[in-house]
């Protein structure tokens, strides 16, 4: 019988699979979450779980490396030539590549969630119109179900935001204060109106509904800038 193990979040898989699983998300993203439920993995968990040799230690660690660098500083390698490119704004996705532009006179873009040729109009922050062009992460921000915040005048909001400041999903629990700090950028706002915390409580406190209501569900995902 193939041993299975139990993950934090609770949903049990066997060790190839999960590697297989984690090796998938490594391709593009530098986090490990359960396609189950989202709840995230920490590295060292899967390393155990997984029972991941040398090599595979090797591979994740160094792909964990890249895909955090490429995340914060906003970089892709072009598909027409692969070279480097640095996104200047992180709410377009169509992507000029000067390199392409010039070796084939004329202009070329190409799509910075997909990875293909651009295709219809411009500028968008959702998507191209290449078939099956998709982010993942907005997917879950459109989809996610909503939760209650019991300990905050019953609002209702969705249950997974975007981190205002740097980007990273994050879960509410649905206790305690409708404010949450940011594992990633140590940042506190709102998850029900979406301002910084300092911001909301001006008019508002942590557990009275916000002045403004519930911010609608996010159609783009801020871009963590070291400045910030």
């Amino acid at each position: 019988d193939v041993l299975r193990a139990e993950l934090s979040c609770g949903h049990v898989t066997g060790p190839q699979t999960l590697t297989d699983y984690c090796r998938i998300q490594l391709t593009d993203v530098s986090e490990l979450r359960c396609p189950l439920c989202n709840g995230q993995w920490s590295y060292t968990e899967v390393r155990k779980l997984a029972k991941l040799t040398p090599e595979e230690q090797l591979y994740f660690e160094e792909r964990f490396a890249k895909n955090a660098t490429r995340k914060i500083i906003d970089i892709k390698n072009c598909p027409g030539c692969d070279w480097i490119i640095e996104r200047s704004d992180s709410s377009n996705l169509s992507v000029q590549c000067t390199v392409c532009s010039v070796k084939n006179k004329k202009t070329f873009e190409f799509c910075w969630q997909c990875l293909r040729e651009w295709k219809g109009q411009r500028p968008r922050s959702d998507r191209c119109d290449n078939e099956g062009c998709c982010d993942r992460e907005l997917d879950l921000l459109r989809d996610c179900a909503t939760i209650i915040l019991k300990d905050a005048a019953n609002i209702e909001c969705p249950a997974v935001r975007a981190c205002i400041t740097c980007g990273l999903l994050i879960n509410h629990n649905s206790e305690k204060c409708k404010n949450i700090t940011c594992s990633r950028c140590n940042k506190e706002f709102c998850f029900v109106c979406l301002k910084l915390t300092p911001e909301c409580r001006k008019t508002s406190s942590w557990f009275i509904p916000c002045s403004d209501g519930v911010a609608p569900r996010q159609t783009a995902i801020p871009f963590w800038r070291d400045n910030q």
